[in-house]
């Protein structure tokens, strides 16, 4: 199982609520018409996204944004997802989200441990990054086993970052609480652990 995870801003003035009505939209057109592969989605609201960077058109570093995740089968179901998006049956929904879109970042992962349904349920997302190359910690093998430490994989899931397509962090953790695995005690040395709270607009499952 793959996720393709998008983290936004909408343009600077741009109305918050037709923001989320084009973001919800857009997601409701892939649950009525779903692409080959696709497996459900799921966008949030979050309060900060501190490696979603600026530009000229969007609000400050750190500032807070939306998240969407993408549930896929496999690589070939993320480009059918892609062609998708822009093509017949969908093409109205996206453009309505495109026009108001400002900046974002995003990454492909892939599911280490637990139940991929829990992104309809969970709150809490737990983002592991990595510092930055050549400082101590930066390389661990078996991280991912030291993060699953005291999640129940019937309840929670861990993600392991597979590509980027702009900044973001190596692992995620998706869970009802924190466990054990990812205390500021337990990781690395540089390795930092941020939860985000969100806010489901819209979750699907199919």
């Amino acid at each position: 199982m793959l996720a393709y995870v998008f983290w936004h801003r909408p343009l600077d003035g741009v109305d918050t609520e037709a923001y989320e009505r084009a973001e919800v939209g857009f997601h409701e057109s892939l649950r009525r018409v779903p692409p080959a592969g696709f497996r459900g989605s799921a966008v949030f609201r979050v309060a900060e996204l501190p490696w979603l960077v600026p530009t000229s058109f969007t609000t400050e570093a750190g500032a807070g944004g939306y998240e969407d995740w993408y549930l896929l089968e496999d690589y070939t179901a993320m480009g059918v997802l892609n062609e998708a998006a822009v093509g017949s049956g969908h093409r109205g929904a996206h453009d309505e989200a495109a026009y108001r879109y400002g900046a974002g970042a995003g990454g492909l992962y892939g599911l280490v441990e637990g139940h991929a349904r829990q992104l309809d349920l969970d709150a809490l997302a737990i983002w592991v990054s990595r510092p930055p190359a050549g400082l101590p910690g930066s390389e661990r093998r078996g991280l991912a086993g030291l993060l699953g430490d005291g999640m129940s994989p019937e309840h929670a899931s861990l993600w392991r970052r597979q590509f980027v397509f702009g900044p973001a962090p190596e692992y995620c953790l998706l869970a009802s609480e924190s466990p054990a695995g990812v205390a500021p005690t337990r990781l690395p040395e540089g390795w930092r652990a941020l939860t985000l709270d969100r806010v489901a607009l819209a979750t699907e499952s199919i």
